[in-house]
């Protein structure tokens, strides 16, 4: 089958990856689309040393699978959880240290026009919500992922840095809370995108950091957003991290300790409340797709997305 295929030094776009045969209690997805998220870029750059085929966003149709969801559409969770250790039985399966990641860790992922995924991992798509949203589910989760471990409401300010795909995303489900979100970003037409969703808006060059918000997300991508992050936070506030790069932080911890701060690292999030979020249209993610690309044109699709201010990249077999 055609696939994107990284060696750990090149992606190529090979037209004989073997086709994926369902294990036990996996089902095969044909792919519809497949999304390109800041992760994958850092994944071309050598982060979790990752090998095979990338690609974690997808929504598809089931092809090989039981009865009750043969030809059903939809998205998957990534992590491929052992279900049976402590972490598992604790319900915390993303964290599962004998867990497989989704074109990120030991599993190979939705750059392809064919996927395995756990059965536990599939949620059938509502009807209501086309392939063009449906393959925001998983970014859209882990922006939801921030509401299970920070408590948000009316009086809370909050800053988003970071106007990319998920940054757009998180601003929207924060300010759905009731807080005063003010998203901080380069570009000022992905600013714009979010000006009509109760988010407050401000280009980075013309803001200073204020030690004044309650809760500050880094969703920078970048080795620099954390400084700015921790300079825009409040004593006692909360920082949650959503960037994942290759690069190394460099940063003081001493501003953490001196001010009292709670660091909480935010990574994947629940399905159904992203779901819930597309049907009802709460959150718009259709703005955000700035390309299509086929899979055959998949190498230049990654190389599109690696641009500055590009936002939402799609992949379609």
């Amino acid at each position: 089958m055609l696939a994107l295929h990284f060696d750990g030094a090149e992606l190529r776009c090979i037209d004989d990856h073997p086709e994926p045969s369902p294990g036990a209690d996996e089902a095969v997805v044909r792919v519809h689309l497949a999304g390109v998220c800041s992760t994958d870029l850092q994944i071309l750059a050598g982060y979790m040393g990752f090998t095979g085929v990338p690609g974690h966003e997808f929504v598809g149709e089931v092809v090989d699978g039981p009865t009750d969801i043969a030809e059903q559409r939809v998205v998957g969770e990534i992590n491929y959880a052992c279900r049976r250790c402590p972490t598992c039985r604790r319900g915390l399966g993303r964290h599962c240290s004998h867990r497989r990641v989704m074109g990120i860790l030991g599993a190979d992922g939705a750059f392809a026009e064919y996927l395995a995924v756990p059965l536990t991992n599939l949620h059938v798509v509502p009807d209501a919500v086309p392939d063009e949203a449906a393959v925001f589910t998983e970014p859209l989760a882990a922006a939801f992922s921030i509401l299970e471990q920070v408590t948000l409401g009316p009086g809370d300010g909050v800053v988003v840095l970071g106007d990319g795909k998920l940054g757009l995303l998180c601003a929207q489900v924060l300010a759905g809370t009731g807080a005063s979100v003010t998203l901080v970003g380069k570009h000022a037409e992905n600013l714009a995108l979010v000006a009509d969703r109760g988010v407050a808006t401000t280009l980075v060059d013309a803001w200073s950091p204020a030690a004044a918000a309650d809760c500050v997300v880094d969703a920078t991508g970048s080795a620099t957003g954390l400084a700015l992050a921790v300079a825009a936070v409040r004593p006692r506030g909360t920082l949650v991290l959503k960037s994942t790069i290759a690069d190394e932080h460099r940063l003081s911890l001493a501003p953490l300790v001196i001010n009292e701060i709670t660091v909480i690292g935010s990574r994947c999030g629940l399905f159904p409340p992203a779901l819930r979020a597309l049907a009802d249209r709460s959150v718009d993610v259709t703005p955000l797709v700035d390309a299509k690309f086929p899979l055959a044109g998949g190498v230049e699709a990654l190389a599109h997305a690696a641009r500055p201010g590009v936002r939402k990249v799609l992949i379609s077999p």
